[in-house]
């Protein structure tokens, strides 16, 4: 070594030694001049940075021109998976990996909390691994197997940090072991925080594309969605729409049913295919409840929702379409609730890999909006539709006369408009408990094989469990045909299910409060509002029909007795046929005599059962209209909205039910005696009318426009102080005075005891014919018994006690008349006739005191009662030993 001397030793120094460290000093100088060079030109590279493409050039290209690497890959942290992902690639990639594998892990989403991508985000300096020292370790990500199979032995990762938090990695692959210099790695560390903001900045810009497109997306889909008018051209547009974002792989809308508890298909993505393909139309065609564990937390929820269906299926949901989309190889669907304001429409699913909330929100509010449209255009067609088949069959209903007509309009509405038949109507019975088959349509039991004959010959009651029910409720009856057979297993369950449908139904058809039928149809499902309508129509059709048989028989029967009648009324009715010859019927007879011959009306008063009929049987058949029969009118009988058109008669059309003209009973009467019987019993508002027509003898029918002149001679009757009832206001003045014209007041039996054994044998003989007994006399006790009753039924009370007592006797002597017990109430009055003077006279003051709450003079008081002095009074009490418990 060759050395300098300075004085002495000590100033020597090494020369050639000081040239090497000024060399090296030299050449250190010059690398961090290039290597900030590189670092400037690279920054300013970096710069220029806009989009994917510009990044690769600058990693692929000018990297590659610095030092030895064989590719470059950029990925990216989701943080709200804790996962991240490929996000620039290099195509060099493509010609060193396995393009398969490749292909898959450009899909996969990597865990950063593996221990390999931990060492790197825990390390502030780009850091490397040798792959064959990491790849077969637990948890490592499996890229490194994929890149060692591909030849690569080293790996640079760098993490890119934007604001202290981590955006992802930088990887550099190399095929050597010596690539990664320390001037490369400080390099890579120079340049990964402008990385990042390139990287953040190609994100934004893609983000505002994205949006941009997403706004000429849903531009275009509204247009689309504009000019949809049905499902058909909504499934056109939802399928171009699809496509855009997501290449048909695979979606599904399905509609919420009107049970509001299941879902069906609604649109569907016609392109794919299975070879299952029964399990495919099944799917398509079946019911899925909403609460199945997926279907409720979608519609839950106002933003789309991811499913991984392997997850689910793990989590114990065992819905057949998620099955489905496993087999289909849908791994992940993305579930998006169709709402229009607040109400459910359905739910889109679709096979997705990823979620744009914004851009599906908007695809599906527009798809909600053009579903709820054709929903609603389908429900008014289907209305529209709906009421021409009513109207049509209200109008066929109209003209029905017969049976026959009825269930040829009935099979036809069923067929047209509910795609179904009638199973069975079944009429009520005249005592309105039992029920008799009245139609039904064979053709429905086909596939039953059952004897019709048989099924007619069932004969059902009100009591029977179905018709109970649907009796009860105010609408139809929906009986599902399984749950029946598992419960009762009857026999009408059994045939429901022969036929085939899933569900019966039942309705009471009613008109008014009056139950008509009960009408059974067969079907999977019905419209509860269309039945009701059906219902009430064919229930006025059968009360017209059963009204139209009723009129035609009772005409048939009338047409054969009329003539009858005619002849045996000049016998039947006359003076000599009533009986009693007393005093008191002497009268009578005298005024019937002299009002007989006139027009004039009669007003017969007297308590009931006294007779006042037969009275008015014989003034008409005494008069010069006898040759008329009597028309009578039971006031109390006919309901009140009733009686006008009863009295008066009725045009057709004139309210509901008057399919045909009626004549009242004022023009049958004509030239005739009308009898009105309890005529104290008819409403205010029918005795206006009624007055007119007595005073101008004319009327007009019910919905009539024409005046009919009548002659008509009245004969009224009633039980009711008449005066009493015009004070009270339920009885017209008016009314009372025009009938009021000839009083005859008919006697109750008790104040004509004298006629009693006269009735009484009449009466027996009168029904010795109808029973075919022999009885030729009544024994003195029967008569006692007769003669010591009150009788408050009058003469009809002896008629029924004599017709018991005769059904009774077993011999030729009626030796006991059966009358009523007694009762406290009238026991005093019943044994008048078995007390002494004295005895009645103690029971009167009994009486009087406890009707004068005790009081015995004075004002009020019962001697006041009594019209005795109250001294008197007290000296009667004294005297017949009357206690103060037995009147206070």
């Amino acid at each position: 070594m060759k050395k300098i001397n300075t004085n002495d030793d000590l100033n020597y120094k090494d020369v050639s030694s000081g040239d090497d460290q000024n060399s090296v000093e030299k050449s250190e100088s010059n690398f961090y001049i290039n290597e900030r060079n590189m670092l400037l030109e690279l920054g300013k590279d970096i710069t220029k940075v806009r989009e994917k493409k510009d990044l690769i050039f600058l990693l692929s290209k000018r990297l590659k021109s610095l030092y030895y690497f064989t590719h470059t890959i950029v990925t990216l942290i989701d943080h709200k998976d804790e996962t991240y992902k490929g996000f620039l690639l290099d195509t060099a990639t493509d010609q060193i990996l396995d393009p398969a594998a490749y292909a898959k892990l450009q899909k996969t989403h990597f865990t950063i909390h593996e221990p390999f991508i931990k060492a790197v985000l825990d390390s502030d300096s780009p850091i490397s691994f040798i792959v064959e020292d990491f790849k077969d370790k637990p948890e490592s990500p499996s890229y490194l197997q994929v890149s060692y199979n591909g030849g690569i032995r080293d790996i640079l990762m760098t993490t890119l940090w934007i604001e202290d938090k981590p955006l992802g990695f930088l990887h550099t692959y190399s095929d050597r072991t010596d690539s990664f210099t320390k001037e490369f790695r400080n390099l890579i560390k120079g340049i990964a925080p402008q990385l990042s903001i390139a990287v953040s900045n190609i994100i934004k810009n893609e983000e505002l594309e994205k949006k941009e497109q997403e706004k000429s997306f849903l531009l275009d889909l509204s247009n689309d969605i504009s000019e949809v008018r049905n499902r058909e051209d909504l499934a056109i547009a939802v399928r171009t729409a699809l496509k855009k974002i997501n290449p048909l792989r695979g979606y599904v809308i399905r509609k919420l049913n009107d049970d509001g508890v299941s879902l069906s298909s609604y649109i569907y993505d016609e392109d794919i295919t299975t070879e299952d393909y029964p399990v495919l139309i099944e799917i398509l065609q079946a019911k899925y409840p909403v609460n199945d564990g997926l279907q409720n937390r979608v519609l839950d929820s106002y933003i789309p929702l991811l499913f991984n269906t392997d997850i689910e299926i793990a989590r114990g949901i065992t819905s057949q379409y998620l099955f489905f989309w496993k087999k289909m190889g849908f791994t992940r669907m993305v579930g998006i609730a169709l709402r229009n304001g607040d109400v459910v429409l359905g739910i889109l699913w679709l096979a997705i890999e990823e979620i744009n909330i914004s851009l599906l929100q908007g695809i599906c509010s527009q798809i909600s909006t053009a579903m709820a449209n054709i929903i609603t255009n389908e429900s008014l067609e289907s209305k529209n539709n709906e009421q021409s088949v009513l109207l049509q069959f209200s109008n066929e209903i109209a003209g029905v006369r017969t049976k026959e007509d009825l269930q040829l309009a009935i099979i036809n509405v069923l067929r047209d408009l509910l795609d179904t038949k009638l199973a069975m109507l079944n009429i009520f019975d005249d005592d309105g408990i039992g029920l008799s088959p009245y139609m039904f349509d064979r053709t429905l039991f086909e596939k039953a094989e059952i004897d019709f004959d048989k099924m007619e010959a069932v004969k059902l009651d009100i009591h029977e469990p179905y018709t109970a029910q649907v009796i009860k409720s105010d609408c139809a009856i929906i009986f599902n045909v399984e749950e029946e057979l598992e419960k009762t297993n009857s026999g009408f369950a059994q045939l429901w299910k022969k036929v085939g449908f899933e569900n019966a139904y039942g309705a009471l058809l009613k008109v008014g409060n009056s139950n008509v039928a009960t009408m059974w149809l067969l079907a999977d499902k019905l419209d509860p509002s269309i039945l009701k309508g059906i219902c009430s129509q064919i229930s006025v059709a059968i009360a017209n029909i059963q009204a139209n048989e009723k009129l035609l028989l009772y005409k048939q029967q009338l047409e054969h007795e009329n003539v009858y009648l005619k002849e045996q009324i000049k016998n039947i009715y006359n003076f000599t046929e009533i009986i009693g010859s007393g005093k008191q019927m002497q009268k009578v007879y005298h005024l019937m005599s002299l009002v007989a011959e006139s027009n004039s009306t009669v007003l017969i008063l007297g308590e009931t059962g006294t007779g006042k009929e037969l009275i008015a049987r014989a003034i008409h058949n005494a008069s010069h209209r006898k040759d008329k029969l009597m028309i009578k009118v039971n006031c109390a009988a006919m309901p009140a909205n009733l009686i006008e058109s009863e009295l008066f008669g009725h045009e057709k059309g004139a309210f509901t039910g008057a399919t045909d003209r009626r004549l009242g009973k004022f023009e049958l009467a004509n030239n005739s005696t009308l009898f009105l019987d309890e005529i104290g019993e008819m409403p205010l508002e029918a005795q206006v009318k009624l007055l007119r027509v007595i005073q101008e003898r004319e009327l007009e029918r019910v919905g009539g426009k024409d005046t009919i002149k009548v002659d008509v001679r009245i004969i009224a009757a009633t039980n009711r102080n008449l005066e009493e009832e015009v004070a009270a206001g339920r009885f017209r003045s008016d009314l009372f005075y025009r009938l009021n014209v000839f009083p005859i007041y008919l006697p109750s039996l008790r104040e004509r005891m004298e006629d009693v054994e006269a009735l009484a044998n009449f009466f027996v003989a009168k029904y010795n014919k109808n029973n075919g007994k022999n009885i030729n006399r009544i024994a003195p006790k029967a008569l006692q018994q007769l003669h010591s009753y009150l009788w408050p039924g009058n003469v009809r009370e002896l008629e029924h006690l004599i017709e018991r007592s005769v059904l009774m006797t077993t011999d030729s002597i009626l030796r006991e008349v059966y009358l009523p017990k007694k009762t406290k109430k009238n026991d005093a009055e019943e044994n008048i006739f078995s007390k002494s003077l004295e005895e009645m006279e103690r029971l009167f003051i009994i009486s009087a005191l406890k009707r004068c709450n005790g009081k015995i003079s004075g004002a009020g008081g019962a001697a006041e009662v009594l019209d005795i002095p109250g001294n008197t009074l007290h000296s009667k009490m004294k005297k017949l030993s009357i206690t103060k418990s037995e009147y206070f």
